[in-house]
């Protein structure tokens, strides 16, 4: 993982900055997305996808989709897993640092304060309905991130990966295949692809020294 985070190469149009400003960058750019970010993992993903590729050009959506599917992999929380790749790719360990502080921050404080006032707050009838609309734009924004992941399955035009996706989906929703078994099975897959296409490409560089 170490290696693919410093030896990838972004083919992005500008060049990844330098300096303590992208660890300023950084790190507002993730406080200020953890803290008005509900609903999980999967959602501050898509809102860090929109800020660092199409507003910042420092990642490219095929490093998002790799860097998200480590931080899927490991244990922890989704949110701070992708913070610290995210960051460390930008900025290697300082970028890391950087990027988990602004993301566990916000969510520190307001837990703080809502454990402080937990009653208050639940038995408050306003902040319920709020709650419940929140809700409604978490599933959207989800729904996104779902939709985005599917269309650059098609783009990729890999039929065996749109095939691999819907047997997972399948899986887990209609037979409750746990989520780990799932990662596994295709990190083996991915992994005896990688290999297979390495041995391809040898076996044709051999051929061609050989003629």
């Amino acid at each position: 993982m170490k290696n693919y985070l410093e030896n990838s190469k972004s083919t992005t149009s500008s060049a990844l900055p330098g300096g303590l400003r992208t660890c300023l960058t950084l790190f507002w750019s993730m406080l200020t997305i953890s803290t008005f970010t509900f609903g999980g993992g999967f959602v501050i993903i898509s809102l860090m996808k929109k800020k660092f590729v199409e507003d910042l050009h420092w990642l490219t959506e095929e490093e998002v989709l790799d860097l998200t599917a480590i931080a899927q992999s490991a244990p922890g929380a989704l949110a701070v897993n992708a913070a610290i790749l995210f960051g460390y790719r930008i900025k290697k360990l300082p970028g890391a640092i950087a990027a988990v502080l602004g993301t566990i921050i916000p969510p520190v404080a307001i837990i703080s304060l809502i454990s402080i006032c937990y009653e208050q707050f639940r038995d408050n009838r306003i902040i319920a309905l709020a709650l419940q609309v929140m809700r409604a734009g978490v599933a959207a924004v989800i729904f996104d991130v779902v939709i985005t992941l599917i269309e650059n399955l098609f783009h990729a035009k890999q039929p065996f990966l749109i095939l691999l996706a819907a047997a997972a989906f399948t899986a887990s929703f209609f037979f409750q295949v746990s989520s780990i078994v799932i990662i596994l099975i295709c990190a083996v897959i991915g992994l005896l692809m990688t290999l297979r296409k390495k041995y391809h490409t040898n076996t044709v560089e051999k051929g061609g020294r050989a003629s």
